[in-house]
């Protein structure tokens, strides 16, 4: 199951690179992705096919993850690698470019568990878990949707209630990665912390770090799924989970904090779209290339170049919008509704660039050994994840109209 997983043979000028956007880039950023790059094709192209097809996330890949300081790359101290926002784009773009699932575990590691413990946690959290994350030694989850709480995160019904020098959580949990294999969970749920100051009494949005063996915590794969099956997704049940007291997140209260996590990992997420488009681009080319029907090669009729130069301007335009949400928040400049255009646009983008590369790949195409469909599939939970088109549509709506319309 190697086929057009395999990386195209180089070519002098590379075709795929419309714009030549690679001058944009330092050497440092370069060095980056062709190392992440290096990574994805030595350890991930020659296997994905077979864990799409048989559902599994690859657990002897973390290693190699952590070895490239790919876990929690962005975050400095604690063994993080402290790379800039650009350079964490260009890795999330070539890992997406070997799969979804890959680079999703990425970004449940780094840009929501370990921004939560980054940004809200005491001190002494971060130190007891970060150094182990960024290692790959400890795999965190993040538990914030709900089966009725998806998009509106406000009507999360789980609780977690103070007694004594407890807390206890109850409530259940829906699409959360990583919960199986993880051994801490951030759970989002509802609490009146009597140790915060500035409390009034009410229920706020708070997290708490708990680990994946305490009893009551109970993490189920959902299975059979059609899409980012090199993954996990679970099902969590909090059954009157008890903590100590110091579990809880400290900092930002209300839904501010998981929101802050949420923006990380869907700037990740405008990045890695294009790799995904990309290597779909890549394996539509290379196959119109050699497949030859009527006597010339598909790549010589004006139908087949038409797709190709549809899909390399949406390749092209994809990575122009990523590099400038990169520059932006290399800068401190980027915005949140900067963050919903990038996620919005190119997710599209690159749905649709899969979606044509299997027509070019033909009957072909609808198997494992070429990667479009695949990606094609993943990125329909891509989309939906993080946020849905219709979030983002709305994020966009209120900053161009200054009207709110989600309620």
């Amino acid at each position: 199951m190697t086929g057009d997983d395999a990386r195209p043979d180089p070519i002098d000028g590379d075709p795929l690179d419309l714009l030549a956007l690679d001058d944009e880039l330092s050497p440092t950023e370069r060095e980056t992705r062709d190392r992440v790059r290096a990574l994805v094709d030595e350890h991930v192209r020659p296997h994905v096919a077979r864990w799409f097809a048989d559902g599994v996330f690859p657990l002897d890949l973390v290693p190699h993850l952590a070895e490239a300081g790919l876990l929690g790359m962005h975050l400095h101290g604690h063994g993080c690698a402290g790379r800039s926002a650009v350079e964490y784009g260009l890795a999330m773009a070539e890992l997406e470019a070997g799969d979804s699932g890959i680079r999703t575990f990425v970004s449940v590691q780094g840009s929501l568990a370990m921004t939560a413990i980054a940004k809200h946690g005491s001190p002494a959290q971060r130190e007891r878990w970060l150094p182990g994350m960024a290692a790959g030694e400890t795999i965190g989850c993040f538990a914030l949707t709900e089966p009725t709480a998806g998009s509106d995160p406000a009507s999360m019904t789980t609780t977690a209630t103070r007694v004594g020098d407890e807390w206890v959580l109850s409530g259940r949990k829906r699409w959360i990665g990583l919960a199986s294999v993880a051994h801490v969970a951030v759970v989002w749920a509802r609490a009146v912390d009597p140790d915060d100051p500035a409390g009034d009494g009410r229920p706020r949005v708070r997290g708490f770090l708990v680990p994946t063996t305490t009893p009551g915590f109970a993490a189920t794969p959902i299975e059979p799924k059609l899409s980012l099956r090199a993954s996990v997704q679970c099902d969590v049940v909090l059954d009157d989970v008890r903590l100590p007291a110091d579990a809880i997140l400290p900092e930002h209260p209300g839904l501010a904090g998981p929101f802050a996590c949420l923006a990380e990992a869907r700037y990740g997420i405008a990045w890695g779209a294009t790799g995904a488009a990309r290597d779909s681009l890549a394996a539509a080319l290379r196959h119109a290339g050699e497949r030859v029907q009527f006597g010339r090669p598909l790549a010589a009729f004006q139908l087949t170049q038409a797709k190709l130069v549809d899909m390399a301007l949406e390749v092209s335009r994809a990575q122009l919008l990523a590099l400038r949400l990169g520059r932006l928040k290399d800068a401190g400049r980027l915005e949140p509704h900067m963050i919903s255009a990038g996620k919005l646009a190119n997710v599209r983008s690159a749905i649709e660039v899969a979606r044509t590369a299997r027509t070019v790949l033909g009957g072909d195409g609808i198997t494992l050994e070429h990667s479009p469909l695949r990606h094609a599939a993943n990125l329909e939970s891509v989309r939906t994840y993080e946020g849905t088109d219709e979030v983002h549509t709305l994020i966009l709506g209120r900053h161009l109209t200054g009207h709110q319309a989600f309620r």
